[in-house]
Protein backbone atom coordinates (compact mmCIF):
# COMPACT_ATOMS: atom_id res chain seq x y z
CA UNK A 1 0.00 0.00 0.00
CA UNK A 2 2.86 2.42 0.88
CA UNK A 3 4.36 2.00 -2.60
CA UNK A 4 0.91 3.31 -4.36
CA UNK A 5 1.52 6.70 -2.70
CA UNK A 6 3.58 7.74 -5.22
CA UNK A 7 0.99 6.39 -7.97
CA UNK A 8 -1.65 8.45 -5.92
CA UNK A 9 0.18 11.61 -5.44
CA UNK A 10 1.85 12.45 -8.18
CA UNK A 11 -1.00 11.22 -8.48
CA UNK A 12 0.60 12.26 -6.08
CA UNK A 13 1.10 10.34 -4.92
CA UNK A 14 3.58 10.20 -5.63
CA UNK A 15 3.39 8.75 -6.40
CA UNK A 16 2.74 22.42 -12.63
CA UNK A 17 4.96 30.15 -14.89
CA UNK A 18 5.72 29.00 -18.23
CA UNK A 19 9.48 28.71 -19.62
CA UNK A 20 9.44 29.62 -22.91
CA UNK A 21 11.33 27.90 -25.96
CA UNK A 22 15.42 27.12 -25.66
CA UNK A 23 15.80 30.44 -27.72
CA UNK A 24 13.97 32.61 -25.62
CA UNK A 25 15.71 30.90 -22.88
CA UNK A 26 19.23 31.68 -24.68
CA UNK A 27 18.38 34.87 -25.02
CA UNK A 28 17.08 35.59 -21.41
CA UNK A 29 21.00 34.40 -20.00
CA UNK A 30 22.46 36.07 -22.71
CA UNK A 31 20.94 39.57 -21.76
CA UNK A 32 21.74 38.81 -18.29
CA UNK A 33 24.83 38.33 -18.73
CA UNK A 34 25.30 41.45 -20.66
CA UNK A 35 23.72 43.50 -18.17
CA UNK A 36 25.33 42.70 -15.49
CA UNK A 37 28.88 43.72 -17.64
CA UNK A 38 27.36 46.93 -18.23
CA UNK A 39 26.18 47.65 -14.24
CA UNK A 40 29.39 46.83 -12.94
CA UNK A 41 29.19 51.02 -13.13
CA UNK A 42 26.39 51.73 -11.94
CA UNK A 43 25.31 51.26 -8.23
CA UNK A 44 21.66 51.05 -8.87
CA UNK A 45 21.90 48.69 -11.60
CA UNK A 46 24.02 46.31 -9.36
CA UNK A 47 21.48 46.40 -6.75
CA UNK A 48 18.72 45.00 -9.91
CA UNK A 49 21.14 42.36 -10.18
CA UNK A 50 21.94 40.91 -7.05
CA UNK A 51 17.56 40.69 -6.85
CA UNK A 52 18.14 39.05 -9.97
CA UNK A 53 20.06 36.13 -8.92
CA UNK A 54 23.08 36.31 -11.02
CA UNK A 55 25.02 33.60 -8.98
CA UNK A 56 23.85 34.63 -5.93
CA UNK A 57 23.53 31.68 -3.65
CA UNK A 58 21.73 31.04 0.02
CA UNK A 59 21.43 28.57 3.07
CA UNK A 60 18.26 26.80 3.14
CA UNK A 61 17.61 24.08 5.81
CA UNK A 62 16.05 21.38 4.54
CA UNK A 63 14.96 18.47 6.16
CA UNK A 64 17.94 16.47 5.29
CA UNK A 65 20.54 19.20 6.33
CA UNK A 66 21.62 22.41 5.28
CA UNK A 67 21.39 22.54 1.17
CA UNK A 68 23.62 25.73 -1.02
CA UNK A 69 20.66 26.90 -3.36
CA UNK A 70 20.24 29.97 -5.57
CA UNK A 71 18.30 33.18 -3.72
CA UNK A 72 16.25 33.17 -6.51
CA UNK A 73 15.59 30.20 -8.85
CA UNK A 74 15.31 30.58 -12.31
CA UNK A 75 14.88 27.36 -14.13
CA UNK A 76 13.27 24.54 -11.86
CA UNK A 77 12.82 21.22 -12.35
CA UNK A 78 9.76 19.49 -10.13
CA UNK A 79 10.22 15.55 -10.02
CA UNK A 80 6.81 15.02 -8.23
CA UNK A 81 4.23 16.50 -6.34
CA UNK A 82 5.20 20.12 -5.67
CA UNK A 83 4.96 22.10 -9.19
CA UNK A 84 1.56 23.52 -8.30
CA UNK A 85 3.12 24.90 -5.45
CA UNK A 86 6.36 26.58 -7.27
CA UNK A 87 4.00 27.46 -10.40
CA UNK A 88 1.50 29.40 -7.91
CA UNK A 89 4.68 31.37 -6.95
CA UNK A 90 5.41 32.67 -9.71
CA UNK A 91 8.60 30.54 -10.10
CA UNK A 92 9.89 29.18 -13.26
CA UNK A 93 9.32 25.17 -13.64
CA UNK A 94 11.38 23.96 -17.29
CA UNK A 95 10.68 19.93 -15.87
CA UNK A 96 7.77 18.24 -14.21
CA UNK A 97 6.86 14.32 -13.17
CA UNK A 98 4.48 13.12 -15.90
CA UNK A 99 1.35 13.85 -13.39
CA UNK A 100 1.86 17.22 -13.26
CA UNK A 101 2.11 17.71 -16.93
CA UNK A 102 -1.37 16.13 -17.70
CA UNK A 103 -2.71 18.40 -15.17
CA UNK A 104 -5.27 21.43 -17.25
CA UNK A 105 -4.49 23.48 -14.43
CA UNK A 106 -1.28 23.46 -14.91
CA UNK A 107 -1.08 23.44 -18.71
CA UNK A 108 -1.08 27.15 -19.35
CA UNK A 109 2.00 27.51 -17.31
CA UNK A 110 3.80 24.60 -18.37
CA UNK A 111 4.64 25.68 -22.07
CA UNK A 112 7.74 24.90 -22.90
CA UNK A 113 8.20 22.38 -19.80
CA UNK A 114 9.30 19.05 -20.05
CA UNK A 115 8.23 15.59 -18.44
CA UNK A 116 10.69 13.95 -16.59
CA UNK A 117 10.95 11.66 -13.25
CA UNK A 118 14.30 11.26 -11.29
CA UNK A 119 15.52 8.57 -14.26
CA UNK A 120 15.91 10.73 -16.95
CA UNK A 121 19.21 12.08 -15.39
CA UNK A 122 20.31 12.92 -19.55
CA UNK A 123 17.02 14.94 -19.97
CA UNK A 124 17.30 16.56 -16.37
CA UNK A 125 21.14 17.97 -17.63
CA UNK A 126 20.23 19.15 -21.06
CA UNK A 127 17.11 21.37 -19.36
CA UNK A 128 20.26 23.14 -17.41
CA UNK A 129 18.02 23.39 -13.78
CA UNK A 130 19.32 25.44 -10.79
CA UNK A 131 17.21 23.69 -8.66
CA UNK A 132 15.46 20.58 -8.23
CA UNK A 133 12.52 19.37 -6.07
CA UNK A 134 11.14 16.42 -5.22
CA UNK A 135 10.25 14.11 -2.62
CA UNK A 136 12.34 11.85 -0.25
CA UNK A 137 11.58 8.63 -2.25
CA UNK A 138 13.35 9.76 -4.94
CA UNK A 139 15.87 7.66 -7.26
CA UNK A 140 19.40 9.06 -8.02
CA UNK A 141 19.74 11.66 -5.63
CA UNK A 142 22.95 11.73 -5.06
CA UNK A 143 23.08 11.76 -8.93
CA UNK A 144 20.61 14.83 -9.21
CA UNK A 145 22.70 16.47 -6.56
CA UNK A 146 25.65 16.83 -8.72
CA UNK A 147 23.46 18.38 -11.51
CA UNK A 148 22.20 21.18 -9.49
CA UNK A 149 21.04 21.77 -5.57
CA UNK A 150 18.39 19.43 -4.95
CA UNK A 151 15.89 19.41 -1.92
CA UNK A 152 13.26 16.77 -1.40
CA UNK A 153 10.45 16.71 1.35
CA UNK A 154 8.83 14.19 2.60
CA UNK A 155 5.41 13.65 1.84
CA UNK A 156 2.62 14.47 4.83
CA UNK A 157 5.56 15.30 7.20
CA UNK A 158 4.07 18.78 7.11
CA UNK A 159 0.18 20.21 6.78
CA UNK A 160 -0.69 20.96 3.11
CA UNK A 161 -0.52 25.07 4.39
CA UNK A 162 2.56 24.50 5.99
CA UNK A 163 4.42 22.37 3.13
CA UNK A 164 3.23 25.68 0.50
CA UNK A 165 4.99 28.08 3.27
CA UNK A 166 7.95 25.93 3.27
CA UNK A 167 8.51 25.61 -0.73
CA UNK A 168 7.94 29.42 -0.57
CA UNK A 169 10.71 29.87 1.95
CA UNK A 170 13.23 27.77 -0.11
CA UNK A 171 12.08 29.77 -3.39
CA UNK A 172 12.91 33.07 -1.14
CA UNK A 173 8.77 34.31 -1.52
CA UNK A 174 7.57 33.70 1.85
CA UNK A 175 5.64 36.57 2.20
CA UNK A 176 3.70 36.00 -1.10
CA UNK A 177 2.91 33.00 -0.14
CA UNK A 178 1.97 33.65 3.57
CA UNK A 179 -0.60 36.38 1.98
CA UNK A 180 -2.07 33.91 -0.16
CA UNK A 181 -2.84 31.36 2.69
CA UNK A 182 -4.42 34.13 4.51
CA UNK A 183 -6.88 34.83 2.06
CA UNK A 184 -7.38 31.54 1.01
CA UNK A 185 -8.31 30.31 4.57
CA UNK A 186 -10.87 32.74 4.83
CA UNK A 187 -12.35 32.25 1.98
CA UNK A 188 -13.05 28.47 2.34
CA UNK A 189 -14.22 28.94 5.71
CA UNK A 190 -16.92 31.51 4.44
CA UNK A 191 -17.74 28.91 1.56
CA UNK A 192 -17.87 26.08 4.18
CA UNK A 193 -20.64 28.22 6.25
CA UNK A 194 -22.51 28.61 3.46
CA UNK A 195 -22.88 24.95 2.56
CA UNK A 196 -23.44 23.91 5.98
CA UNK A 197 -26.67 26.25 6.05
CA UNK A 198 -27.17 24.52 2.52
CA UNK A 199 -27.08 20.80 3.25
CA UNK A 200 -27.26 20.62 7.12
CA UNK A 201 -24.53 20.81 9.72
CA UNK A 202 -24.70 17.17 9.90
CA UNK A 203 -24.67 16.25 6.55
CA UNK A 204 -21.83 13.92 5.86
CA UNK A 205 -19.47 13.92 2.60
CA UNK A 206 -16.87 11.31 0.70
CA UNK A 207 -14.72 11.71 -1.45
CA UNK A 208 -13.44 8.76 -3.19
CA UNK A 209 -11.21 7.76 -6.58
CA UNK A 210 -11.57 4.72 -9.02
CA UNK A 211 -8.01 3.36 -9.68
CA UNK A 212 -7.43 0.08 -11.58
CA UNK A 213 -9.82 -2.08 -10.61
CA UNK A 214 -10.80 -0.54 -6.78
CA UNK A 215 -12.06 2.47 -5.60
CA UNK A 216 -10.12 4.58 -2.74
CA UNK A 217 -11.97 6.67 -0.27
CA UNK A 218 -9.66 9.60 1.61
CA UNK A 219 -9.03 11.26 4.58
CA UNK A 220 -8.49 15.04 5.71
CA UNK A 221 -5.14 14.77 3.91
CA UNK A 222 -4.71 13.56 0.77
CA UNK A 223 -5.77 15.94 -1.49
CA UNK A 224 -8.74 16.04 -3.90
CA UNK A 225 -10.34 18.55 -2.00
CA UNK A 226 -10.23 17.12 1.41
CA UNK A 227 -8.14 19.07 3.39
CA UNK A 228 -10.64 22.28 2.18
CA UNK A 229 -13.65 19.78 3.00
CA UNK A 230 -12.72 18.59 6.02
CA UNK A 231 -9.76 21.18 7.34
CA UNK A 232 -10.97 23.99 6.44
CA UNK A 233 -14.52 23.80 5.87
CA UNK A 234 -14.80 21.09 8.55
CA UNK A 235 -17.54 18.95 6.82
CA UNK A 236 -18.33 15.87 8.50
CA UNK A 237 -16.99 12.48 7.32
CA UNK A 238 -18.46 9.14 6.95
CA UNK A 239 -17.50 7.21 10.43
CA UNK A 240 -16.62 4.45 8.03
CA UNK A 241 -14.44 6.56 6.41
CA UNK A 242 -12.80 7.86 9.23
CA UNK A 243 -12.14 4.81 10.43
CA UNK A 244 -10.52 3.15 7.84
CA UNK A 245 -8.74 6.26 5.92
CA UNK A 246 -7.50 8.88 8.27
CA UNK A 247 -4.36 7.23 9.50
CA UNK A 248 -2.98 6.57 5.82
CA UNK A 249 -4.89 9.18 4.21
CA UNK A 250 -6.64 6.40 2.09
CA UNK A 251 -8.17 3.43 1.99
CA UNK A 252 -8.76 1.14 -0.71
CA UNK A 253 -11.99 -1.13 -1.05
CA UNK A 254 -13.99 -3.33 -3.78
CA UNK A 255 -16.41 -1.70 -5.93
CA UNK A 256 -18.85 -3.49 -3.67
CA UNK A 257 -18.09 -2.06 -0.35
CA UNK A 258 -18.56 1.62 -1.19
CA UNK A 259 -21.86 1.61 -0.33
CA UNK A 260 -20.62 1.27 3.51
CA UNK A 261 -18.56 4.75 2.86
CA UNK A 262 -20.87 6.31 0.87
CA UNK A 263 -22.02 9.80 2.42
CA UNK A 264 -25.06 11.97 2.22
CA UNK A 265 -22.64 13.78 -0.65
CA UNK A 266 -19.74 11.90 -2.80
CA UNK A 267 -17.01 13.88 -4.48
CA UNK A 268 -15.58 11.54 -7.54
CA UNK A 269 -12.36 12.21 -8.79
CA UNK A 270 -13.17 10.38 -12.03
CA UNK A 271 -10.45 8.91 -14.06
CA UNK A 272 -12.24 8.55 -17.05
CA UNK A 273 -9.47 6.51 -19.23
CA UNK A 274 -10.04 3.35 -16.72
CA UNK A 275 -13.02 1.27 -16.69
CA UNK A 276 -16.16 2.88 -14.93
CA UNK A 277 -18.84 -0.06 -15.51
CA UNK A 278 -19.16 -0.23 -12.13
CA UNK A 279 -21.52 3.20 -11.93
CA UNK A 280 -24.43 0.89 -14.02
CA UNK A 281 -24.59 -1.72 -11.52
CA UNK A 282 -27.29 -2.05 -8.80
CA UNK A 283 -24.75 -1.27 -6.04
CA UNK A 284 -23.50 1.44 -6.90
CA UNK A 285 -27.22 3.02 -8.35
CA UNK A 286 -28.18 2.32 -5.33
CA UNK A 287 -26.38 4.61 -2.84
CA UNK A 288 -28.84 7.71 -2.02
CA UNK A 289 -26.28 10.18 -2.55
CA UNK A 290 -26.43 9.04 -6.04
CA UNK A 291 -29.94 8.33 -6.53
CA UNK A 292 -30.62 12.12 -5.08
CA UNK A 293 -28.39 13.36 -7.15
CA UNK A 294 -25.77 14.23 -4.78
CA UNK A 295 -22.71 12.58 -6.42
CA UNK A 296 -20.45 15.63 -8.08
CA UNK A 297 -17.77 13.93 -10.97
CA UNK A 298 -14.55 16.32 -11.05
CA UNK A 299 -11.69 15.04 -13.66
CA UNK A 300 -9.12 13.50 -11.51
CA UNK A 301 -6.07 14.76 -12.84
CA UNK A 302 -7.75 18.29 -11.49
CA UNK A 303 -8.02 16.98 -8.14
CA UNK A 304 -4.62 14.98 -7.13
CA UNK A 305 -3.09 17.94 -5.28
CA UNK A 306 -3.43 20.31 -2.83
CA UNK A 307 -1.12 23.30 -3.98
CA UNK A 308 -2.50 26.86 -4.24
CA UNK A 309 -3.21 26.65 -7.94
CA UNK A 310 -5.24 23.17 -7.27
CA UNK A 311 -7.06 24.49 -4.45
CA UNK A 312 -8.36 27.45 -6.26
CA UNK A 313 -9.99 25.25 -8.21
CA UNK A 314 -11.19 22.62 -6.15
CA UNK A 315 -12.61 25.69 -3.81
CA UNK A 316 -14.51 27.40 -6.83
CA UNK A 317 -15.69 23.53 -7.55
CA UNK A 318 -17.17 23.15 -4.47
CA UNK A 319 -19.13 26.38 -4.51
CA UNK A 320 -20.50 25.57 -7.79
CA UNK A 321 -21.75 22.05 -7.03
CA UNK A 322 -23.01 22.60 -3.54
CA UNK A 323 -24.41 26.17 -3.74
CA UNK A 324 -24.29 26.86 -7.64
CA UNK A 325 -22.49 30.11 -7.79
CA UNK A 326 -20.82 29.88 -10.99
CA UNK A 327 -17.47 31.84 -11.16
Amino acid sequence: MKRLIPLLMIAMLMLISACGNDDESENTNAEGSSDSNTEETNEEDNTESDESADGEMRTYESENGTVEVPANPERVVVLSTYTGNVLSLDTNVVGADPYSMSNPRYEEHLDGAEAVTSEDLEKIIELDPDLIIGLDSEKNLDRLREIAPTVTYTYGNLGYLEQHREIAKLLNKEEQANEWIEDFKTRAQEVGEEIKAEIGEDATVTVFENFEKQLYVFGDNFARGTEILYQEMDLAMPEKVEEMAIEDGFYALSFEALPEYAGDYIIYSKKNDLDTSFEQTETFQSIPAVQNDRIFEADAKEFYFNDPISLDYQLQFFKEHFLGEEE
